[in-house]
């Protein structure tokens, strides 16, 4: 099962490693059961002041939860050939989601769905110290929520620091660097100039306009066309990194690609004086960056759901599904 799921599935390199170190000492005998009060206890004789470990319960608790939302809990825990079961987790908890529970289900004979790819991750530290809890060290969901920053912000920088591959910091520093220096200046600043350039207070009166077809044309020599090929490029590489789950990668490269929208605004000087002097420039421009705009809303909908969907409001669009390559779907008139 590992040698052929950790292949089909290309697993974190972390959480296969530590799954192969578990197999290379060998299986050992491991306690399933705690003496405490709470926790799910264990029907056998003589065991009635014990529980299950947590770790060995919570994972068929995943089948069982399912179960206890809809009947139908088979459609996905049984059904090998249409799902696909992903599973993101810190390090610590790795071999329960690969050997543990992998044997539990080998073991019943039954058809079913198993782990396809995990994702597991290093440790994110505080300040250069641990997190801890019990000490009050860190920054936790309740005291987060207190702060008033709204939790898209709080998703954004902790994505963005995801201990993919090696231990990460959060510092406040970096923090607020991050909400200044990538989500005002980069993303907020590219959609606030294309929305207030577009707004129907202004010349365009909130209609977004045509496209000239020979700035835009494959092939074309022009800095609108390198624009929309840069854009797809970077837009194949994010597809990518999201399929093989490499989250931190795919949100820098949807920032990359707003990024790539702010330079093609000040390269083609988007003002009122395009506007006067140079009209189809102008119109190409807006009709580009509107809908850069919306493909945005797509590519940072998983990381920042509520700013995707505001996003969507303010052009009037219903949410963007993914494309595979970038084209004006918001059409002139729109």
């Amino acid at each position: 099962f590992i040698r052929r799921s950790s292949v089909e599935g290309k697993w974190s390199s972390n959480g296969l490693a530590i799954t192969n170190d578990w197999l290379g000492r060998g299986l050992r005998p491991r306690a399933i059961t705690r003496d405490l009060k709470w926790g799910v206890p264990v029907p056998l004789p003589g065991y009635e002041s014990k529980v299950f470990y947590v770790w060995f319960d919570a994972c068929i608790g995943y089948p069982s939860i399912t179960a206890a939302y809809t009947p139908e809990w088979e459609r996905w825990w049984k059904n090998p050939e249409q799902v696909k079961l992903y599973q993101f987790m810190g390090k610590d908890n790795v071999p329960f989601h690969t050997v543990v529970f992998p044997s539990s289900q080998i073991a019943t004979g039954e058809d079913w769905t198993f782990l396809h790819h995990v994702s597991s991750c290093e440790y994110l530290n505080y300040e250069s110290g641990k997190f801890s809890k019990s000490r009050n060290i860190g920054v936790f969901g309740n005291s987060a929520r207190k702060t008033g920053v709204p939790a898209d912000v709080w998703r954004y920088y902790l994505l963005s620091s995801r201990p993919e591959t090696s231990d990460t910091d959060f510092t406040w520093d970096n923090f607020v660097s991050c909400n200044n220096a990538v989500l005002l200046a980069n993303i907020g600043n590219l959609c606030s100039r294309v929305m207030k350039f577009l707004d129907k207070d202004t010349k365009y009166a909130g209609v977004i306009p045509a496209a000239d077809p020979a700035l835009i044309a494959p092939g074309a020599d022009t800095a609108d066309r390198h624009f929309i090929d840069d854009v797809n490029k970077l837009l194949a590489q994010y597809i990518e990194q999201m399929d093989g789950v490499h989250i931190k990668a795919a949100l820098t490269t949807a920032r990359d690609i707003s990024a790539r929208g702010n330079q093609y605004l000040q390269f083609s000087n988007m003002s009122n004086a395009l506007f006067s002097d140079h009209r189809a420039q102008c119109d190409t421009v807006m009709a580009l960056a509107t809908n850069l705009v919306y493909l945005l809303s797509a590519l940072f909908y998983p990381f920042m759901p509520a700013t995707a969907a505001s996003i969507c409001r303010q052009l009037n669009a219903p949410l963007r599904l993914l494309p595979e390559t970038f084209e004006i779907d918001l059409k002139p008139g729109h």
